[in-house]
């Protein structure tokens, strides 16, 4: 009894440790974040109200193409109105703190195999590698994903739409930061759906025959997630469906290849035990 309550603080101890590393990574990155703030919010942070954004000249250059003109032109001007007193020292802190977790993410997930690695057999860590780098992978394919593909599509609608020239648009700092929170990091935590498949096949929860039979029920779940994640536009909303819904399918190969492993090591397993 004395050996396990040794071994259960001995792992509470290391999972300190861990978590305190993380801890500094976060804050260094977000104090990197906040000494650049002032060329992350003009070049990075309000890049996607801007008509030389990559994604809009990558639009407009297809719609030339195709119709002779351009199809996205914001005005020249976004202008952005301060209420409250200390609203820019709140944005800013919250945009460092999520740039620091998105910078510092891989490092996170690194730190979370440090501690579970010590756990598992040699082939497991081995495996278990392939899927640490996933994870990170996965998030900043989504956080890129909802930066590039889904916000200024969502910034274009919301600057365009009118329904009087006698209103003048003026848009709050807080919803803007609010908007670009709720889409970029609502994507990168969306995209880690494939590594909750791979964990759910593990346990045979999940299994590709299920998958494949409530596909369109997990359609009519994506498109309700996607309507969450971006505002009211049906444009945005379906640059955000679609991407979910090949990543639903990427899944289902993926449960299909870790059931097929699944079963070849339970086989393996099987011989080994028969001799």
């Amino acid at each position: 009894m004395e050996e396990k309550e040794m071994s259960f603080l001995g792992h509470i101890g290391a999972l300190r440790g861990h978590l305190i590393r993380s801890v500094i990574a976060i804050i260094i990155c977000a104090i990197f974040i906040g000494y650049n703030i002032n060329f992350i919010m003009d070049h990075i942070f309000f890049g996607p109200t801007r008509n030389n954004f990559p994604t809009f000249r990558i639009v407009n250059r297809l719609s030339r193409a195709i119709i002779g003109s351009d199809s996205i032109h914001l005005p020249g001007e976004f202008p952005v109105r301060v209420q409250k007193l200390y609203q820019q020292f709140n944005v800013m802190m919250a945009v460092s703190l999520f740039g620091g977790m998105v910078l510092s993410f891989p490092y996170l997930i690194w730190e979370l195999w440090r501690f579970i690695s010590p756990a598992l057999h040699p082939k497991e860590r081995k495996n278990s590698v392939f899927l640490i780098n996933f994870v990170w992978i996965l998030f900043i394919t989504g956080v890129l994903c909802g930066y590039f593909m889904i916000l200024p599509f969502a910034i274009n609608f919301g600057v365009i739409f009118k329904i009087s020239d006698i209103i003048v648009p003026l848009y709050d700092l807080s919803d803007y930061t609010s908007l670009f929170l709720q889409v970029v990091l609502g994507m990168g935590v969306i995209f880690l759906f494939p590594v909750l498949v791979y964990f759910l096949t593990h346990l045979k929860v999940l299994t590709p025959e299920f998958m494949k039979k409530y596909r369109r029920h997990a359609i009519v779940l994506i498109m309700g997630v996607a309507a969450i994640i971006t505002p009211a536009d049906v444009l945005s909303m379906m640059a955000a469906a679609l991407p979910l819904l090949l990543l639903y399918e990427f899944s289902i190969v993926m449960c299909k290849i870790t059931v097929r492993r699944m079963n070849r090591r339970s086989k393996t397993t099987d011989i080994v035990i028969s001799k």
